[in-house]
């Protein structure tokens, strides 16, 4: 079903895999006529080609890239227009779209969710910007129909930010990276690798694009095979794919933690642009004659069964199939799984109460946002459910069109009829499902989505205040077939259904009709429109010479979240509130941090200030003289007072900076991690200043210890990376930190204290 190689490989005339080897590069010449060496083959992915024509370095080792287009969300593109502002912001250089699909309810804060839309539609306006309102679609869905284009790169401050089936290299990182782009500075990382995702075969009838992306997730999640890599799709079996099909796979390749995506491009693809009006922007991509992979994902499409990913990462994947054969007792493994997640003794997690009559029954199905809301998805779900219906049961049906275009089409072609008929809801294009904000289940109910991500919280529940429920990830084909059976767990194989695969219009005019293009017309004398809750970002300090830190958070989990850093949900609402936001932070995984960083936060202030800051903390007139016994050259007004929390494997999931901004508000100074799970994190660290430190194997240090790291101003002005740290309050313990790579910028960024200060410096 899915092989992963032990090493590179060749692809010969963009078809047959050669591995490497000895003979390899024979082999090679004999089957393309072409004598090439490893590194000139490397040169043949597509990928290669698209950094290379947006490098703007002269070195393609070190990567400065420029994007063509940016897209950003109403959860995001507050805090990032504050940021650009800040920093001297006059108009947008490249097209920015600003998408209004996650606070699109306007249900929580008062006015706040819309009072951000507006100031987004002033913005625009001011800037040259587009500015797509709230239920017209979700942000990687008005990007598919109207912003990608062969060839191009798009960076967005969404993490599922993915584009490759249509020939676009999309990113999705935090905001502060966008600003950059804003700003007109670059996106600055070393060459990545490739690796080529394999298709061969054709799926059987009733698996559906998310069947394909978990199985590809769950063999490459775990040992990071493509962590931080591009992946490229390649092989006959993109053929048999039709191109909703290959998004929806795409999508999901965000869950495997690389950095982009690219797949070869078709007459399919051609015929995508052409019915979205947009002909001129198709380009056929294929790999070189002679291309070198870094590694090699092989998929036997044909051998992909209905999947599910189980509670609480999409990488926790059984067949369909072979859970229902196995019921009791993979869920009970799952439920132990679960444990390390939540984390909390307080929460009797359970899902062998959902086993009824020997089948799993499921309170809840959702087919939303950008991963879900497709066209073909959606028809297909509505072919298995004609003529039936979800029963008056618990069990519910969700529906999320991914865009205003595509409801209509279901509309007109009576989908939508047939999920009103079935007793399915329909609703308009919002991600809220996706990250807790809109149909949450019950305590201990069980929701099987095809969307993004099972995260604990995800669906809304809050497992510190004794609340939990569970998302199962499946494709729209199995949901609809176990709506079909009124919440009993189906995979779609096992129902005889007729897909009619009706042709798919694009109204273009409805777009046309809504939709601010203020692309090349900004104006400056637009006044942007501030509501109550859009505050700017509090100043952040410099780098001092040295740094005492307090550790206020220890997490041992495998990993940990961007969910669980700063929880997604109704806590979006005060995402343009740094101060407000930042309350949030960690509360769902350690609700001691808050008041914890503020504490330290405290004596920082006094420090500052030239106030008593052993008032505030009275253990450090333990600490210092400490300190000063052993080193008599830290001096207080050159050691900043900071906090830390130390994570195993911090950052996996969402690209939002809050994740790391939040900590920054209340004091935080650096993370400490044995790894970070996602580039993007551990940018979101160093943009807001913090250092990304990395330690060898088990910490030496528990909560509530001091760290001091002297002369760390001069490790970063002299770019070393093994840094020497001492626990205080153990008796000056040594150990020994990492910072890792850091670019110049990034050097500087850190030493200015944020990305606002250099670029205010600059």
């Amino acid at each position: 079903m899915v092989r992963l190689y032990e090493g590179g490989a060749y692809l010969a005339n963009g078809r047959e895999l050669i591995p490497d080897g000895a003979d390899a590069l024979a082999l090679l010449e004999k089957k393309t006529g072409i004598k090439t060496t490893k590194e000139e083959a490397s040169r043949g992915t597509m990928a290669y080609g698209i950094l290379e024509a947006h490098n703007t370095s002269g070195n393609m080792d070190n990567l400065k890239i420029k994007f063509d287009k940016l897209t950003s969300h109403d959860i995001t593109f507050v805090g990032i227009l504050q940021t650009a502002r800040a920093s001297g912001l006059e108009k947008f250089p490249v097209p920015y779209v600003l998408t209004n699909c996650h606070n699109s309810l306007c249900a929580v804060g008062g006015t706040i969710n819309e009072d951000d839309h507006v100031f987004g539609l002033s913005c625009a306006k001011k800037y040259g910007g587009i500015y797509v309102p709230p239920h017209q679609a979700v942000i990687h869905q008005f990007a598919r129909e109207m912003l990608a284009a062969g060839g191009a790169m798009i960076l967005g401050s969404d993490s599922h930010t993915r584009y490759g089936a249509l020939g676009t290299m999309a990113v999705g990182e935090g905001g502060p990276e966008i600003v950059k782009q804003l700003l007109e500075q670059t996106y600055d990382i070393p060459m990545p690798g490739v690796v080529a995702i394999h298709l061969t075969g054709k799926p059987e009838k009733g698996v559906g694009p998310q069947d394909i992306a978990l199985a590809i997730i769950g063999a490459v999640f775990a040992n990071g095979y493509v962590n931080n890599k591009v992946m490229e799709f390649v092989g006959d079996g993109i053929d048999n794919l039709s191109v909703d099909y290959r998004i929806g796979v795409d999508v999901m390749t965000t869950e495997t933690t690389c950095l982009s995506s690219i797949w070869r491009t078709d007459d399919a693809v051609r015929e995508f642009y052409e019915i979205h009006g947009r002909s001129g922007d198709y380009r056929e991509l294929n790999p070189a004659p002679a291309a070198y992979y870094d590694g090699v994902v092989e998929v036997d499409l044909s051998q992909v069964k209905p999947m599910i990913a189980m509670p609480f990462h999409p990488s926790n994947v059984y067949s369909i199939e072979e859970l229902n054969d196995n019921l009791e007792d993979i869920l009970r493994e799952v439920e132990k799984k679960a444990l390390v997640s939540l984390d909390n003794n307080d929460i009797d997690f359970k899902l062998t109460d959902k086993i009824r009559g020997g089948r799993l029954y499921v309170e809840q199905g959702v087919i939303a946002g950008c991963a879900g809301g497709g066209f073909e998805n959606l028809c297909d779900a509505a072919d298995i459910l004609r003529g039936k219906n979800i029963g008056t049961d618990e069990f519910s049906l969700s529906v999320y069109p991914a865009s205003q275009p595509i409801f209509m089409e279901l509309v007109k072609n009576g989908r939508i009829a047939d999920f009103m008929s079935a007793g399915a809801t329909v609703r308009t294009a919002f991600c809220g499902p996706c990250f807790g904000a809109g149909d949450v289940p019950s305590n201990r109910g069980l929701s099987i989505r095809h969307s993004t991500r099972n995260f604990p919280n995800r669906e809304g529940s809050k497992v510190t205040n004794g609340q939990i429920a569970s998302v199962a990830l499946m494709d729209a084909r199995s949901i609809a077939a176990t709506a079909a059976n009124k919440g009993y767990l189906t995979a779609a194989t096992d129902m005889d259904t007729e897909y009619t695969k009706p042709k798919y219009y694009f109204d273009k005019s409805i777009y046309e009709n809504r939709v601010y293009n203020g692309v090349g017309r900004a104006d400056a004398s637009v006044e942007i429109k501030f509501g109550p809750n859009i505050v700017d970002w509090p100043k952040m300090e410099p780098l001092t010479e040295n740094v005492l830190l307090k550790v206020v958070s220890m997490i041992h989990d495998p990993v940990t979240t961007t969910d669980e850093l700063i929880p997604s949900g109704e806590t979006s609402s005060y995402r343009s509130n740094p101060l407000g936001l930042a309350e949030f932070t960690l509360s769902r995984k350690d609700p001691a941090y808050v008041g914890k960083a503020k504490a330290v936060q405290k004596a920082e202030k006094a420090r500052i200030a030239g106030e008593d800051f052993y008032a505030e903390d009275p253990k450090l007139r333990e600490i210092y003289p400490a300190i000063q016994k052993q080193f008599g050259d830290v001096a207080p007004e050159k050691t900043a007072i900071g906090s830390v929390i130390y994570a195993v494997k911090p950052g996996d999931g969402s690209a939002r900076e809050q994740a790391a901004s939040c900590q920054r508000v209340l004091g935080g100074m650096a993370n400490i991690a044995r790894e970070y799970a996602t580039k993007r994190y551990r940018s979101n660290l160093i943009n807001w200043g913090m250092l990304p430190f990395v330690s060898d194997g088990e910490p030496a240090f528990d909560k509530d210890d001091y760290i001091l790291i002297k002369d760390i101003k001069k490790a970063i002005e002299t770019k070393g990376d093994s840094i020497k740290a001492y626990i205080v309050n153990k008796g000056m313990k040594e150990f020994t930190l990492h910072l890792g790579n850091l670019t110049d910028d990034e050097r500087e960024i850190i030493l200015k204290g944020c990305l606002i200060n250099y670029n205010r410096k600059n």
